[in-house]
């Protein structure tokens, strides 16, 4: 078969047959099946290499300065900062070898007169004039393996560097099938699933990829379930209620196995409208709706500290990377934010006569930056290393924030019935929106979740949970199950296809995917054959 061949494949006619087998022949060799490879390159005519740059790779292994050189300025259809960039390297190991072998004068001669022709960076040519002595140094006691080595390292990065058709980028193949996996995955609606996937069919998850299911209802709490959430490790699960109570739940590492509490945790006056996670998920924070701040050992249960009193009513609060440090914002006006280790100790404080009370607020996960929301409407992003701010104004009022599992995104509700989902590094100009719950009067708090926090959840005033794919303003599914309002969703962040949802109705529902086909099968059996157990 000739490389020149017009032959083309696929019931489109875009692939060109030549190229196709010579992919083929690359990927053989990069599995391990040179054989192979040398029979199909025999048996086609084609190699997966030009000639070109065969005698252009033999002429870099040997050495062969001058050849090498003339074929690289041979090749066509070659840019000229990339053909400068590679007679740089070229003319780099040319001098270092002079240099390994005392030719002092030679390689002198090749950075005059050859590398200070190039039109690469005076940066590039000073510093390896600059270089040289150190080159010197360490060249000059090479061996003939070193030097091969270094011929071909070399030779990887030219490579690199080099264009199709005179040579193909590492693993073409591989890559093609890749980027089609991947687009398949990313137009899939329910992917939730990590690992490999089948090449034989295209890729296509159903909705039982993800939550969509009761799996089991939790009923300790004796009032309202304001808030929820698991834990970073998904082991346990924590609520809290306007029964003035937390609880903390351990999750179990079978999917059949039941959530049971752990510990109830009392003390505080008034309604807990909220707890948080130590990253390092040993202790917790719980909040009393307009009172003070709790600090729980989760092992134990007992009470370590508690912040806050009639001077600094806490409205919020985050926590640091490190587990030691946390930041609480104040529900009034001029009280401001404060940051403190767990013993109480103030170690910063954003606080004055024009700070708005903090509606709620959060911390990256690299600790860098602090997402408040002041005002109802309006999101400030504070660099806590330069005290560098970004504003964000939103038209409607805000009554959340979430955070993405990356730390690169945040989802605020608004009680337009919409949320908004904006970058954090500042990118975007206008926000990705969802729609469809309901939300005009409670605060409702929605969640990042799923694989690679491709989902969104939140919870509604018609009392369903809803589900967005993030690539989607609308919802893919809507869960019923709860009597009242659905105040706020928690995905497990290690158990994608595992949520939790808090409601009015006095009960936490925990969802799962629908029953495998097998079961739904052995539940068919046994009703058409009780006998048959």
């Amino acid at each position: 078969m000739s490389e020149a061949s017009p032959t083309v494949l696929g019931t489109k006619r875009l692939i060109r047959k030549h190229e196709f087998v010579k992919v083929i022949i690359q990927c053989l060799y990069s599995l391990g099946f040179g054989e192979s490879a040398s029979c199909l390159e025999l048996e086609s005519g084609i190699s997966d290499k030009s000639h070109d740059f065969e005698l252009f790779k033999s002429q870099v292994l040997n050495g062969n300065w001058d050849g090498c050189i003339q074929t690289l300025k041979a090749f066509s259809d070659l840019k000229e900062d990339t053909r400068a960039a590679a007679l740089f390297l070229i003319f780099e190991q040319c001098i270092s070898e002079y240099l390994s072998h005392g030719d002092y004068l030679k390689a002198l001669a090749v950075l005059r007169k050859d590398v200070s022709a190039l039109d690469v960076g005076r940066d590039l040519i000073h510093n390896l004039a600059h270089n040289i002595l150190s080159l010197n140094e360490e060249l000059g006691k090479n061996d003939d393996n070193i030097v091969g080595g270094s011929r071909r390292n070399l030779l990887r990065e030219l490579e690199k560097l080099l264009p199709p058709p005179i040579i193909m980028p590492e693993r073409r193949l591989e890559s093609l099938v890749e980027t089609t996996v991947s687009a398949q995955i990313n137009s899939c609606m329910y992917h939730n699933s990590p690992g490999a996937v089948s090449l034989y069919v295209d890729h296509l998850c159903g909705r039982d990829q993800i939550p969509t299911e009761t799996h089991q209802i939790l009923t300790d709490h004796k009032n309202e379930v304001w808030f929820v959430q698991f834990s970073n490790s998904g082991k346990y699960l924590a609520s809290s209620s306007s029964d003035c109570t937390a609880i903390i739940w351990e999750v179990p590492d079978d999917d059949d196995g039941k959530i049971t509490p752990k510990h109830t945790l009392c003390g505080h006056q008034k309604q807990v409208s909220f707890v948080a996670w130590s990253p390092d998920d040993k202790k917790l924070l719980t909040c009393g709706n307009l009172e003070v701040l709790k600090l729980w050992d989760v092992e134990t249960g007992t009470l370590m500290h508690t912040f806050g009193d009639l001077n600094f009513i806490v409205g919020s609060c985050a926590w640091f990377p490190d587990s030691e440090r946390l930041v609480c914002g104040s529900s009034e006006p001029e009280k401001g934010i404060y940051m403190w280790d767990c013993n109480g100790n103030e170690i910063k404080a954003w606080r004055g006569t024009r700070m708005p009370k903090v509606i709620d607020l959060a911390v990256t996960s690299d600790g860098e930056n602090l997402i408040c929301i002041f005002s109802d409407k309006e999101i400030t992003i504070v660099n806590v290393i330069t005290n560098a701010e970004r504003v964000i104004s939103e038209e409607h009022s805000i009554t959340s924030l979430s955070l993405s599992g990356d730390g690169e995104f945040f989802i605020v509700n608004l009680n337009s019935q919409e949320i908004h989902m904006w970058d954090i590094a500042g990118k975007w100009e206008k926000p990705k929106k969802y729609m469809g719950h309901k939300q005009s009067k409670y605060v409702i708090r929605s969640c990042f979740g799923g694989l690679n926090s491709y989902f969104i959840a939140s919870g509604s005033e018609d009392a369903q949970v809803y589900i967005w794919n993030r690539k989607n303003s609308s919802p893919i599914e809507v869960l019923v199950g709860h009597l009242m309002t659905v105040n706020c969703v928690s995905w497990n962040p290690r158990r994608p296809q595992m949520l939790a949802s808090a409601s009015d109705d006095q009960t936490i529902r925990i969802w799962r995917p629908s029953l495998p086909s097998k079961m739904q099968t052995k539940k068919l059996i046994v009703f058409l054959n009780p006998f048959s157990i």
